[in-house]
């Protein structure tokens, strides 16, 4: 085995890459090392390119190994992975979003990146070292790429007010933001962050903060590839003829602006579609030997240039729209009957129906990966079905888009959820495109938060979404105009999609993908000031539709009652097999969930049974404390006192002496089994037993004894006791 091997402090910690002869067929590989979180990742490019292509195949594998965790993992019948994880199909996405931007968009061959988790160590998340690894594998291999770019995490810790670069899972724990961006020559090529509403200057810190962090590893990857990099490989990128552009330029050019701008979007994609169409058989009749291809590519290049002229000279919008204005908005609650709770958003010709489902805590998701493993009690999944952009396509399972967009919005709407020790519930909301022109995540989110305020989920805030374009003239990066609200074209033929969720107190999400190289911070930070009053009127109509989070839950939703007993009685609860508990939730038709600290969670049908299960399992776990009143029955009787029953499973010792005033003889004088007894509680002993007394609480009389009548008889008491016990 050969190897090179290159060592430097990342964030202040100890980073490895090690290239090696691992994957020595791979057009570029390398394991990089953070901690004992360690990531394998190959790049490799098909020889040949495929013609009649019009996009750079590109595909980003992020895949995880149980055995990285040190853990047979996996489903109980099939214990090895299968299809990737939503982390890893989120990770996938965000290095897929970091080195897009840099390759030649002509390049038509097939090119595919893979990163292999091979350890993790618990401490360092494996994701920031995948997007390192990534970018040192194509700048070390002969893969035409202009990187490196490299990736940060950022995380805020408010107590300390400090930041902490590359957090540890527990620091993260601790942390009111959670930031991944990737830089190249101090510009942000990608973000990806969640917050729990936090001001946006403490993020433009945080970035500032990690600059010079950045700037080490990007001059560190750059020595790599200086002394072991490969030569690149050239490729030919064929241009269209002048013929191919005079004939575009006379025929074509002068009709296509005028459809770029038809306000309609039916109607303008029609046209386009149509100009396209005659275009191409233009070629294919008057220039034969031009590649179809090439032609293609002139025309959207053609839409793409005028675009970026009326925005930067005009500030000329497709739709007529001013740089900072929004679409025409909509907002509407309890639009489908039945479920819990559902909101409608409009902006524009995007629409979204989110609709809200609660469940009880039984029906968490449980995940079991190499990286996550816990309970998830607030999900929100995203569909964005064909007819949508009036087209057909394949619907069914969801895609690497739908994913993402679907965690998106969940991460917007996490920060103002409650815990589930102030609210149980197990909420579940679906988000459903019906019409699609841009930007529908952020108008999920906006649909989510009304469907969560009408459903009576008692959010902290609403939360808003919008997403910001822009128009940057190349090789003048100071000539640039931001747009609020991008629509279809706009987010084609722009340069960003900075999609930025928001409360009244402060940031929840971000996502940023760029078509360029990247952009500055004084760009993010403009965008940040000319979304905020956007955002501001979107919570006001979200807050119009609805004020608040409704008081009381909708009648169809379950009820879930939240009791605390004492962690030692959940045996009493449980009983033998499990058999107390399962006659309680048959005899109730409850679900009843019970944790080690002692919470038990029922969840009824309605208030009723949950109730009704309420007081049968106060009954079974209730603590007595000494000079506690009770009533009970007596189950038992010896020659010094008498057992009795003070609440099913609990019994307590009346001392002969206990019974009456007066000395007495015999306690079958006065006492029977399946007698009430009213009872004070006189002492508990360590061991958790119970003295009682019947003389401290009233006076009893002597039985009249009749000659014909048996005590304590077997059929008497299992009667008496059965109905005490009510089956239990």
């Amino acid at each position: 085995m050969t190897k090179k091997e290159f060592n430097i402090e990342f964030a202040g910690k100890p980073l490895r890459a090690e290239f090696s002869d691992l994957a020595e067929q791979a057009n570029g590989a390398v394991t990089v090392r953070y901690g004992d979180t360690l990531v394998l990742a190959t790049a490799v490019m098909n020889k040949n390119a495929k013609e009649g292509r019009d996009f750079m195949p590109l595909t980003v594998d992020y895949e995880e190994k149980f055995y990285a965790a040190g853990e047979i993992l996996g489903s109980r019948f099939v214990r090895r992975e299968a299809r990737p994880s939503e982390e890893a199909i989120l990770v996938s996405r965000v290095i897929d979003r970091t080195i897009r931007p840099l390759f030649n968009q002509r390049i038509r061959n097939d090119i595919q990146i893979m990163a292999m988790v091979l350890s993790i160590d618990g401490e360092n998340d494996p994701d920031v070292p995948a997007i390192l690894a990534a970018s040192l594998a194509l700048a070390a291999s002969d893969i035409p790429w202009n990187g490196p770019v490299v990736p940060i995490r950022i995380g805020y810790l408010p107590e300390e007010k400090r930041f902490v670069l590359n957090p540890t899972y527990e620091e993260r724990g601790k942390s009111i933001l959670d930031l991944v961006a990737c830089s190249k020559t101090g510009k942000i090529n990608m973000i990806e962050a969640g917050a729990k509403e936090i001001d946006e200057k403490i993020i433009l810190q945080g970035l500032k903060e990690a600059e010079k962090e950045l700037e080490k590893i990007e001059k560190f990857q750059k020595e790599i590839a200086a002394k072991i990099g490969k030569t690149k490989i050239k490729l030919d990128f064929p241009s269209p003829s002048e013929k191919t552009k005079s004939l575009f330029n006379r025929h074509i050019r002068p009709r296509l602006e005028d459809f770029v701008y038809i306000v309609e979007k039916p109607v303008r994609l029609n046209r386009i579609a149509e100009l396209k169409e005659e275009w191409m058989e233009s070629v294919g009749k008057n220039l034969p030997e031009e590649d179809l291809g090439l032609a293609s590519g002139l025309y959207e290049e053609a839409i793409g240039e005028i675009f970026h002229k009326n925005i930067l000279e005009k500030d000329k919008r497709p739709d007529g729209r001013a740089l900072d204005e929004i679409r025409e908005l909509f907002a509407g609650v309890d639009i489908l009957p039945r479920v819990h709770g559902s909101g409608l958003f409009y902006r524009g010709e995007t629409h979204v129906l989110s609709a809200l489902t609660l469940g009880g805590p039984q029906d968490v998701l449980i995940i079991e990966g190499m990286e996550i493993r816990g309970q998830k009690h607030f999900m929100h999944h995203y569909n964005f079905p064909p007819f949508s952009t009036g087209e057909t396509g394949r619907s069914g399972s969801p895609g690497r888009r739908e994913i993402g967009h679907g965690a998106l919005v969940e991460k917007a709407l996490l920060p103002v959820v409650p815990k589930k020790e102030d609210f149980p519930y197990t909420v579940r909301i679906v988000s459903e495109t019906l019409s699609s022109n841009g930007s529908t995540s952020m108008a999920s989110t906006c649909a989510s938060t009304l469907a969560l305020m009408a459903a009576g989920v008692p959010i902290k805030n609403p939360v808003a979404g919008i997403s910001m374009g822009l128009a940057i003239e190349k090789g003048n990066e100071k000539n640039f105009k931001i747009l609020t609200d991008i629509q279809g074209p706009e987010d084609h033929h722009g340069d960003m999609d900075f999609k930025i969720a928001r409360t009244k107190e402060g940031v929840t999400a971000l996502q940023l993908d760029v078509k360029i190289e990247g952009i500055t911070p004084e760009i993010i930070e403009k965008t940040f000031l000319q979304a905020k009053p956007t955002l501001e009127k979107i919570l006001k109509l979200i807050l119009d539709a609805i004020p608040s989070p409704r008081k009381e839950l909708p009648k169809t939703a379950p009820r879930i009652i939240r009791h605390q007993i004492n962690p030692e009685k959940i045996r009493d609860l449980i009983g033998p097999g499990g058999r107390v508990i399962q006659n309680i939730i048959a005899k109730t038709e409850t679900e009843i969930d019970v944790e080690q600290s002692g919470v038990v969670y029922i969840t009824g049908k309605n208030e009723e049974s949950a109730q009704r299960a309420l007081e049968i399992i106060k009954d079974l776990t209730r603590e007595f404390k000494v000079g506690e009143v009770a009533e009970g029955v007596v189950s038992r009787i010896f020659e010094f006192g008498a057992m009795v029953e003070i609440a099913p499973g609990q019994e307590g010792l009346v001392h002969i002496s206990e019974i009456a005033p007066q000395r007495i003889n015999q306690v079958r004088d006065y006492l029977e089994v399946g007698d009430p007894a009213t009872v004070k509680v006189i002492g508990i002993d360590d061991l958790g037993r119970i003295n009682l007394s019947i003389k401290e609480v009233g006076t009893i009389q002597p039985k009249q004894k009749s000659s014909n009548k048996t005590y304590g008889s077997e059929q008497s008491r299992g009667e008496k006791r059965r109905e005490r016990r009510q089956d239990f």
